[in-house]
């Protein structure tokens, strides 16, 4: 972008077209010469014996033209001279502009970072007096489950005495272990709580699967390895591992009854536990509902 340049070709040009008719001008005002005397008649044979005419002297350059050729040259510095101050001043202009575009973005950008930090610090404030709620209510919070968890594990402790024996050595200590739990200070209440849960959905399993297992049927001197065959919480077989005797635990008298006619349904229910067939109707001893009393 570059404009108001000077054309030193054509002022040059157009000043020596001016000239000459300058020149011309200036003559025709001066005075003009008295008109020469005639030659004098030459003698008869005079003309061999004369000298050649001498050669005309070369025209010296007109001192005006000279004077305008170098205010031509001057003026054509002066206009160069111009044209860089010119240029110059153009490209600190661009310079510059550039520089004030660049600023007016990082304005902008930091104008939208700035809002977008408001909104995150205003969340943050929400989100730390939320916090501080719940801290102020964590006490109460913790006196009233407290109290909950214990009745908990209490109820879960009869539920397995009174339960139909199976994995008996297993759930006790897994009461054992959640009651010895609670007293520990590096547990935290919600750790507790959860494994609680977890014990009651453990519990919660056993009625709805079908399970075969070895264990220790009687104590002491009586003390035996059977097969368990349990199936849900209705019933719970044994067999000898000679296969020899079959019983199963009869829950009204709180004993276990030998019963050989479950043989076949025992291996059957074995097979299905194991996966080793496909899943059918089992005839298990199942004691019979009673009537609620008011």
């Amino acid at each position: 972008m570059r404009q108001h340049k000077i054309s030193s070709g054509w002022a040059f040009t157009l000043a020596c077209l001016l000239l000459p008719a300058a020149v011309a001008a200036e003559d025709a005002a001066k005075p003009a010469a008295p008109p020469a005397a005639p030659p004098a008649a030459a003698a008869p044979g005079a003309a061999a014996a004369d000298a050649p005419a001498p050669a005309p002297q070369p025209k010296q350059p007109d001192a005006r033209y000279a004077q305008a050729m170098k205010e031509q040259q001057s003026a054509d510095e002066d206009a160069r001279a111009s044209q860089a101050r010119i240029d110059k001043l153009d490209d600190e202009t661009q310079k510059l502009l550039s520089e004030y575009r660049r600023a007016v973005a990082d304005a902008e950008s930091y104008a939208a970072y700035a809002q977008q930090l408001e909104l995150q610090v205003a969340s943050q404030q929400e989100e730390m007096a939320q916090i501080n709620q719940q801290l102020a209510e964590i006490e109460t919070t913790s006196r009233e489950v407290t109290p909950l968890m214990t009745r908990m594990l209490d109820t879960l402790d009869r539920f397995v005495a009174l339960d139909v024996p199976f994995l008996l050595e297993e759930r006790q200590n897994r009461v054992k272990t959640l009651k010895a739990m609670m007293d520990r200070a590096d547990v935290t209440i919600s750790e507790k709580y959860r494994r609680i849960l977890e014990a009651y959905q453990v519990e919660m399993d056993y009625g709805r699967t079908i399970e075969a297992y070895e264990g220790t049927l009687g104590a002491g001197a009586d003390a035996r390895t059977v097969q368990f065959l349990r199936v849900g919480r209705i019933g719970l077989l044994y067999q000898t591992l000679d296969k020899k005797e079959t019983g199963y635990w009869d829950a009204e008298k709180k004993n276990w009854v030998v019963d050989n006619h479950y043989r076949d349904s025992f291996e059957q229910g074995v097979g299905v536990a194991k996966k080793a067939r496909a899943p059918e109707m089992l005839v298990v001893p199942v004691p019979a509902p009673k009537e609620e009393q008011s």
